[in-house]
């Protein structure tokens, strides 16, 4: 079992765990090594308020379906699951007796590199969708904070190796980010598993 040292984040109107060992130490150095060369990174380009800018990360899209992932006016079309990501997908979907059907990878490639407020709350995604977040490389803060309450914020350091679930009514009530740091940071990989139907 490696769904073991699970640490809730006891949020209000959602549902999120942690678990910092997911994936042990030469495990997670391995699949951060492979997939860094094994998956085609890019960057796409987003629209804010009306203006297009660089996205500050590199992305790829996975599925087993045919089926298109969109967010912020970008669609992205899937490749098929192979080497590490395929393993790293059945080895999630044993722990977690759920069987995903897409993966959205983010490389980070330093501490400019980032991800905005948000919640994964796409049509795509269904109603009360499952997001597992598997980290790999450098350590990052992750911080939520309710949609409605100010004063509910948390945050979590990501590491190397960890895994992240959110659940429940977490995308309808709470945002997300990975803020910039002018701390010298080296890259990470975030694997987000999710459900297209």
């Amino acid at each position: 079992m490696r769904l073991t040292s699970e640490i809730s984040l006891n949020l209000k109107d959602g549902d999120a765990y942690y678990y910092h060992k997911f994936f042990n130490k030469p495990e997670a150095d391995t699949f951060f090594k492979n997939l860094l060369t094994e998956i085609k990174w890019k960057q796409d380009n987003i629209n804010i308020f009306g203006k297009t800018y660089p996205q500050p990360r590199l992305t790829a899209f996975f599925a087993n379906n045919n089926k298109p992932y969109s967010y912020s006016n970008i669609k992205m079309k899937p490749k098929d699951f192979m080497g590490d990501l395929l393993t790293i997908k059945q080895i999630l979907e044993n722990e977690m007796d759920i069987k995903f059907t897409s993966c959205l990878a983010n490389l980070y490639r330093d501490g400019q590199d980032s991800n905005g407020w948000h919640a994964d709350n796409e049509k795509e995604l269904g109603i009360n969708p499952i997001i597992a977040s598997i980290s790999f490389g450098a350590e990052r803060l992750f911080h939520l904070k309710h949609k409605k309450d100010n004063t509910l914020r948390t945050r979590i350091i990501l590491e190397h190796g960890s895994l992240l679930i959110m659940k429940g009514a977490t995308q309808h009530n709470w945002l997300h980010q990975i803020p910039k740091t002018k701390k010298d940071i080296e890259q990470r990989i975030n694997l987000t598993f999710r459900i297209i139907a």
